[in-house]
């Protein structure tokens, strides 16, 4: 897998397998492609959107469904599962230290739900997972989908980050695979 750039600050991705199921679906390097994607979409993302003086700080969880239905009951008063969860860090005041990373965000995405949707979809399970890594990240740093125009924006850039990651459009399977569900937190 190639990597589209590298952000001008070090930004540490801090990767954590909550659920065996995603180190036994065949994906290689499962925290080397998180990573990539992630800092893929942070070198995508327009100036000014990230510290580019500072490092920066992502988590993202890999878990399975009932901990991700626990997640959208208690952050979102939704049942039930979803794929991906984004929980920005909002207006989180800068430690004055600029040697503290500056923390963008934690994501997290289910197993179980993505490889559903994936095999739905008829993709390989780890251009989906990519996608929803990159949608993620693009969600910490502000973007949304709530209107036409944001949308286009957003997928917009979505395609573009996955593209220098050798992953297919992911919206030119529509209408099989819908747009994930990340929220702001």
């Amino acid at each position: 897998m190639k990597m589209a750039g590298m952000v001008e600050a070090a930004t540490e991705v801090y990767v954590e397998i909550a659920d065996p199921a995603w180190s036994g679906a065949g994906l290689g390097d499962l925290e080397g492609r998180v990573v990539a994607c992630a800092r893929a979409a942070l070198a995508a993302a327009p100036r000014g959107t990230i510290p580019a003086d500072r490092p920066a700080e992502i988590a993202v969880l890999l878990c399975d469904d009932a901990r991700m239905a626990r997640l959208n009951g208690a952050f979102r008063d939704k049942s039930g599962p979803t794929d991906v969860l984004s929980f920005p860090a909002g207006d989180e005041p800068r430690p004055e230290d600029p040697t503290i990373p500056v923390l963008l965000g934690d994501l997290a995405i289910a197993f179980g739900v993505s490889e559903r949707e994936a095999r739905a979809a008829g993709i390989p399970l780890g251009d989906h997972l990519s996608h929803l890594v990159v949608h993620g990240i693009l969600h910490l740093l502000g973007f949304d989908h709530g209107t036409e125009a944001e949308a286009a924006r957003m997928e917009t850039l979505e395609i573009r980050v996955l593209a220098g990651l050798d992953v297919p459009d992911p919206y030119a399977r529509l209408p099989a695979i819908p747009a994930p569900d990340a929220v702001k937190g």
